[in-house]
């Protein structure tokens, strides 16, 4: 794999950001806009998750069967390998992972011939800092505990919150 296909996030800039519960969990964003990627792994960097980023979706799999992550965050609409066939590859490999779809349109149709593939999470771009914040700590915190039930997503084609920056 080269650098072009995977971009290690780095590490905080400052110890002081990184957060103690946050630090074992190891997440793969895959976006094929490099400003949202890039954005999206130092948000999460700054707060003290371990963040690879891919390029897209053929990149995030061979990620995926290089390093052990413990939450996917992908977009659908990507060259070579979109978000549903990433899924669905994840699906055929039997890797139990959670992931967390981060697009501007929901691919129901995509979705539909095969009911066994379940998204952790849907996060409708655009989509504010905090609520990426608020739906990668609810999707691990289930993962962690797995009693804790997840709502579902929310209606995503409602007004975007004009609360903190959009991505």
């Amino acid at each position: 794999m080269n650098d072009s296909e995977l971009l290690q996030a780095g590490e905080p800039a400052g110890a002081a950001v990184q957060s103690p519960t946050n630090s074992s969990h190891r997440i793969l964003v895959v976006d094929d806009d490099p400003y949202i990627c890039h954005l999206s792994a130092e948000v999460l960097i700054r707060h003290g998750y371990e963040v690879d980023a891919a390029a897209d979706g053929a990149a995030a799999w061979q990620a995926l069967n290089a390093d052990r992550y413990d939450l996917l965050i992908t977009d659908h609409n990507m060259p070579r390998l979109t978000g549903v066939e990433l899924v669905k590859k994840l699906c055929s490999a039997r890797m139990a992972l959670p992931v967390i779809m981060a697009t501007g349109q929901l691919p129901a149709e995509a979705l539909a011939p095969t009911p066994s593939l379940q998204l952790t999470a849907v996060l409708p771009k655009p989509f504010a800092v905090d609520e990426l914040l608020d739906t990668v700590e609810k999707v691990l915190r289930a993962t962690d505990n797995p009693r804790e039930q997840l709502a579902p997503p929310p209606n995503w084609r409602s007004q975007p919150s004009a609360v903190g920056l959009r991505l």
